[in-house]
């Protein structure tokens, strides 16, 4: 008989000190299981970036003992990178129906077989390599989410995924407060909780709520109403249906991912639509605008959404019109303020009402506060706690949070991406690293931009670019033609004429220097002219432009 492993590693690949690109590595003896595979949208620090993936290098280096992927939801931030995950590990993928139906769709997208996906329900129990894989139901912005209990020789994790503790769901449906119950009686080994919202005091308010404003804000609309929001929140739109129904108005869904949600949730019964309530867009004329409510893309201001074309004068299908009620049902993700609010600004200048996020109700998180987080670790009563899922402040929070409830300092782990945490039935410790960090997706390329290539982008960005072109003999080392210098993003030629004559004399001096000191090799000469260029053009305008030294040879 085989021996049982006698210690696990917990390894997290993405999702620590940061907002997204959640991943996190389970090893027992020869088995591992991967939780969660997301995407992080760029910072403003990296120009021309689409998204930003967990570094599975690790994973590669192990793909032979990896069981499975298992999802605990179906946002962007956790299901996102799958697409370039599954192009490189052949493994099967567990998750929801509306997780699947979500994953399902990005993989059609990206021409990779579904084959692997399987399907699974809160409740259900399976058993890969050493792991009991447990799915527990719980409360969030998405419909279908749940927390996991990994049960192993070695003890039992609970990993809770994103969550809050809703007393009334939309769908009726409440975490389930006894599984927890019943996992923290047996005894935990290993927590790890979302830590999202570790900074706010008391409750996240019920999701209930926002159907309450909804229904006052169509109460007292007269024209048209368009709600944007997350397509992957599913009890907000079910929540702008009710309200739409009970004001006798009629629905339109704009949007390719809110038409591609909402089409995967109607196909597997998780939206409530009487019949004849949605009607296309092309047939919003057809009715008049106090009997229609359009729900949307477009709540965090992104450029090519519906609701900022809209917003612009752009949108192919529907124009703003005076007396419009906009209702902006998201709150701003870090970094998109700017956006939102441009897009705010544009359509209250057309004419429309705009109930945004500072009106209360008309959004609630999706993750649990202060209070939450409390009830969890008291249900749960873990030995050893590792906060995840935020930035450092926010990891740092829930586990003072913790220490408030009794825990030991000791037995608090605030890892980074790449750490490993070892633990045995008594003990917890990191004990190293693997690798870890981002690798960036510029359109079809995954991982060929780097930290060179961004520096050069954000050089060109802040101070632009100086080509210098010049032709000399190679025998001689005479100039022929030139110094030619062309300006994109540095300077206005026209108004510039004498800084860049300048330039060009100086460029000349450096040449004719080098034919002196029998400097022949093209790379010395150019990192000669570059020097020369740059301290010059410091000197007269305190910028820094990319010097980009051409030289031909006749």
């Amino acid at each position: 008989m085989a021996k049982l492993p006698q210690k696990l590693q917990i390894i997290p690949l993405g999702g620590l000190a940061e907002i997204g690109k959640n991943m996190t590595v389970v090893r027992c003896g020869d088995d591992i299981i991967v939780i969660d595979s997301g995407l992080m949208f760029p910072e403003d620090s990296m120009p021309g970036i689409d998204l930003v993936i967990p570094d599975i290098s690790y994973l590669l280096d192990n793909r032979d003992l990896i069981r499975a992927i298992i999802l605990t939801h179906g946002h962007e931030d956790h299901i996102g990178a799958l697409p370039f995950v599954l192009k490189q590990l052949d493994v099967p993928v567990y998750g929801t129906r509306l997780t699947l139906g979500i994953v399902s769709n990005r993989l059609k997208e990206n021409n990779i077989a579904v084959s692997n996906l399987i399907a699974v329900e809160a409740g259900d129990e399976l058993v890969l390599g050493h792991f009991k894989i447990g799915f527990i139901h719980v409360n969030h912005s998405i419909a279908d989410a749940v927390a996991l209990s990994l049960k192993t020789p070695v003890g039992t994790i609970v990993h809770t995924g994103d969550f809050k503790f809703d007393q009334t769901p939309v769908d009726g449906r409440s975490s389930d407060f006894h599984r927890f119950s019943e996992l923290g009686d047996q005894g935990v080994l290993v927590l790890l909780a979302d830590s999202t919202n570790a900074e706010r005091s008391g409750y996240t308010m019920s999701e209930k709520t926002v159907g309450v404003t909804f229904e006052e804000t169509f109460r007292v609309a007269c024209e048209r109403i368009i709600i944007a929001t997350f397509s992957s929140n599913i009890h907000r739109i079910q929540q702008a249906i009710n309200a739409a129904c009970k004001y006798n108005r009629k629905v339109a869904i704009l949007g390719r991912s809110m038409l591609n949600v909402v089409g995967i949730a109607l196909e597997l019964g998780y939206l409530d639509v009487p019949e004849g309530i949605l009607i296309d867009i092309d047939d919003i004329n057809n009715y008049p605008s106090s009997r229609i409510v359009i729900v949307t893309t477009g709540s965090q201001g992104e450029p090519m959404s519906a609701l900022t074309r809209m917003a612009m004068s752009d949108h192919k299908k529907v124009e703003i019109s005076p007396g419009d009620t906009i209702i902006i049902s998201a709150t701003p993700i870090p970094g998109n303020e700017k956006l939102i609010f441009r897009t705010i600004d544009s359509l209250l200048r057309q004419g429309a009402e705009v109930v945004y996020e500072a009106a209360a109700g008309i959004h609630v998180s999706g993750h649990a506060s202060q209070e939450e987080l409390k009830l969890m670790h008291n249900l749960v009563r873990p030995k050893f706690f590792i906060p995840v899922h935020g930035e450092y402040r926010h990891l740092i929070k829930h586990a003072k949070l913790a220490q408030e409830l009794g825990m030991s300092k000791d037995s608090i782990f605030v890892a980074e991406n790449g750490s490993v945490l070892e633990f045995t039935r008594e003990k917890g410790q990191i004990t190293g690293k693997v690798t870890a960090g981002s690798i960036l997706v510029d359109g079809l390329g995954v991982g060929d931009v780097g930290n060179i290539v961004l520096r050069d982008r954000r050089q060109l960005s802040q101070d632009g670019i100086l080509i210098m072109v010049v032709t000399m003999d190679k025998q001689s080392g005479s100039i022929l033609v030139g110094p030619d210098i062309v300006s994109r993003g540095f300077v206005y030629v026209r108004e510039s004429e004498q800084l860049l004559d300048e330039a060009r004399e100086r460029v000349k001096q450096a040449l004719e220097k080098c034919e002196v000191n029998g400097i022949t090799e093209w790379a010395s000469i150019k990192t000669s002219v570059r020097e020369v260029l740059g301290k010059y053009l410091y000197e007269k305008t305190r910028r820094r432009p990319m010097i980009l030294p051409i030289i031909m040879e006749a």
